[in-house]
């Protein structure tokens, strides 16, 4: 049954799954990107060639079908390997239960099999160069330039899944004082420049395979997540000013003594690290949050309504869970647009909020929390509260829960984590203290603030 028309501009991740359950209810989908095929093109330079998949984003994926499909082509990161600047380094568990875990997955490899199976749709109409100009939003109308030449049509709805420089957004912003449209871009002190280990001569991994590495360093950080080919994608963390800022750090000399300084264990696998790091741009971190998603009958999804810095692993997750939402509200509202799309943002915005807030907690939880044994004393008391008892982190909440909403597990966690913290200060060895009594004291504590 032919249900409308719907134009989604943005055939990245969440654009192209929610194109995917449109068509699936029998609309006739136009999905625009403003990028060549990327299964035909290279144009992955200067962005993460992997991320971090969890059970938001699988529950997403579940939805259309390829759940199944995607888990085959994943790395399990089963915790956090820590490399301190001294001493051995440790790996801390996600989850004190097992079976919950992190997944590294190709972001290239996920949007093709999207793609794939997006063009397998009689629904689908996959137009690529394709580049928004305008959207009327009174008139439901997008124009687009293809091939250089201009086109015009009509939509029941047009979606703006086009990213953090959404041209969907900009159109909105630019009627901002009749919308009432508000907009922040919050960007972080923090570059990024991401570097690469190569796999072994046989085709292995040089660390461990099945964790997230964390370089803490003082104001400076690394991670690596694993590649199905044996390789690792380094990002470099490090404050774009300083006497050690990311903006001085243009000489072979000075490049490689702070690199030799501060992740020495990690460099001697990246035997061309000067040529990666002179190639490879060096990048800004933000945070988009912005009000209304929608207007009449357009609206925006994913990273074009809270674009959000990496730190919690969770840009991608929550991008498809806009869809998951969004479906659900399809469902209840019998596909009556004019109630489902004031729900999905009402909905949405908070938990797209906390996210986002969570995210850059946790860019300072990683780069220096994790080098304190205060923190680690407490993590590991969570662990055991995981194993032992019903107990849920702040981490695994957000991570593990996908039937908590972002801004509950926000809460709920930061509660948890105050009376953690004043417990985990008084403790010396964390495998002996009495779970039953700190759990208690939590929950007495949670109820009461909640």
């Amino acid at each position: 049954m032919k249900r409308g028309n719907i134009a989604i501009a943005g055939a990245g991740l969440c654009g192209t799954l929610m194109a995917i359950r449109l068509a699936e209810y029998g609309y006739q989908v136009d999905l625009y990107e403003r990028r060549p095929d990327l299964r035909k093109t290279d144009i992955s330079a200067g962005r993460s060639i992997n991320l971090a998949l969890s059970d938001r984003g699988l529950n997403a994926l579940d939805m259309i079908g390829l759940k199944a499909k995607v888990s085959e082509e994943i790395i399990p990161m089963h915790g956090r390997m820590i490399h301190p600047s001294d001493g051995e380094n440790a790996m801390y568990s996600y989850s004190g239960r097992p079976g919950q875990y992190i997944n590294s997955v190709s972001r290239g490899g996920l949007n093709m099999t999207l793609l794939d199976k997006a063009e397998q749709s009689d629904n689908i109409n996959l137009l690529f160069e394709a580049n928004v100009r305008s959207v009327d939003i009174k008139a439901s109308t997008l124009t687009v330039i293809i091939n250089g030449e201009e086109k015009t049509k009509t939509y029941d709805v047009i979606f703006g899944s086009d990213g953090a420089g959404s041209a969907v957004r900009r159109t909105l912003q630019a009627q901002s004082s009749r919308l009432r449209f508000d907009f922040q871009q919050k960007w972080l002190s923090t570059g990024y420049k991401e570097l690469h280990i190569p796999p072994t001569t046989e085709g292995g991994w040089k660390i461990e395979k099945h964790a997230l590495h964390i370089w803490p360093r003082n104001g400076h950080m690394m991670i690596a997540l694993p590649n199905l080919d044996g390789s690792f994608t380094l990002t470099m963390f490090t404050p774009f000013e300083g006497p050690v800022g990311m903006d001085r750090l243009v000489t072979d000399e000075l490049i490689t003594e702070f690199m030799q300084e501060n992740f020495a264990d990690a460099t001697i696998h990246i035997p061309d690290l000067l040529e990666q790091f002179h190639a490879n741009p060096t990048a800004s971190l933000g945070t988009i949050k912005c009000y209304p998603w929608a207007y009449n009958r357009t609206v925006l999804l994913g990273d074009s309504a809270h674009a959000i810095v990496p730190f919690y692993g969770q840009g991608m997750n929550c991008a498809l869970e806009d869809c998951v939402v969004l479906d659900q509200l399809i469902l209840e509202h019998n596909h009556d647009w004019d109630k489902i799309l004031p729900a999905y943002q009402e909905q949405r915005k908070i938990d797209a909020d906390a996210i986002a807030d969570l995210a850059e907690d946790n860019f300072y939880e990683m780069r220096d929390a994790t080098a304190d044994p205060v923190f680690n004393v407490k993590r590991l008391i969570e662990l055991r509260l995981e194993a032992e008892l019903e107990y849920y982190s702040k981490y695994s909440l957000v991570t593990f829960r996908a039937d908590v909403p972002y801004h509950i597990a926000m809460k709920q966690g930061r509660l948890q984590n105050k009376i953690l913290y004043d417990i985990a200060k008084k403790t010396e060895d964390p495998t002996t203290v009495e779970l039953i009594p700190i759990l208690h004291k939590i929950n007495e504590y949670v109820k009461e603030h909640m």
